[in-house]
């Protein structure tokens, strides 16, 4: 049975995806890319440049799963917030074709590349170049953290319970009633 997953790495200055076909265990790369935001100075025309690329994606490859990368928490929450509405608007996309997603920590994400949680963009990188094959790495490592998503998703392939996964916002709101009040 063929799998095509869409990987994406959220960002509001680059946005790195990565698209997989599955077939019979074996994974193929069908695009490793990034969508760059730096020209636009509006966040929100940012969000809806992120929501119609993640359309796109979509429409082109008809994906069967969408996996995502949950923003890590750092110190600056102007930047987390702005992280957190990139992968929502990235979300809603999904949601709006009907894509259950899951949601993954870039900790699994580089466990699941390396083998090492705390594994470098580069390894992450160096390590896909290995697994699907392929010739010219991307100029940035987000288009690779997409892909490694992607990637994630397959190996874990429902075993991991610590993700999060949804298929419909009702979902989402069930399994974030805590965020919503």
């Amino acid at each position: 049975m063929e799998k095509i997953i869409l990987g994406i790495d959220p960002g509001t200055t680059i946005m790195g995806f990565g698209i997989i076909k599955v077939e019979n265990q074996q994974m193929e790369l069908l695009q490793v890319n990034e969508l760059h935001l730096q020209k636009y100075d509006n966040h929100y025309i940012k969000l809806r440049v992120i929501f119609d690329r993640t359309i796109e994606l979509i429409d082109t490859y008809h994906p069967d799963e969408l996996a995502i990368e949950a923003p890590f928490f750092g110190k600056n929450v102007q930047s987390m917030l702005k992280l957190g509405r990139a992968q929502g608007v990235a979300m809603a996309a999904g949601l709006s074709r009907q894509l259950p997603i899951t949601e993954y920590e870039p900790k699994k994400v580089k466990m699941a590349i390396t083998g090492n949680g705390n594994a470098s963009k580069e390894q992450v990188a160096k390590m896909l170049q290995q697994l699907l094959k392929i010739k010219e790495l991307p100029k940035y490592f987000d288009a690779t953290d997409g892909l490694a998503v992607a990637v994630c998703h397959f190996f874990n392939n429902g075993k991991v319970t610590t993700q999060k996964s949804y298929n419909s916002w009702a979902a989402f709101v069930k399994q974030n009633e805590n965020r919503i009040r």
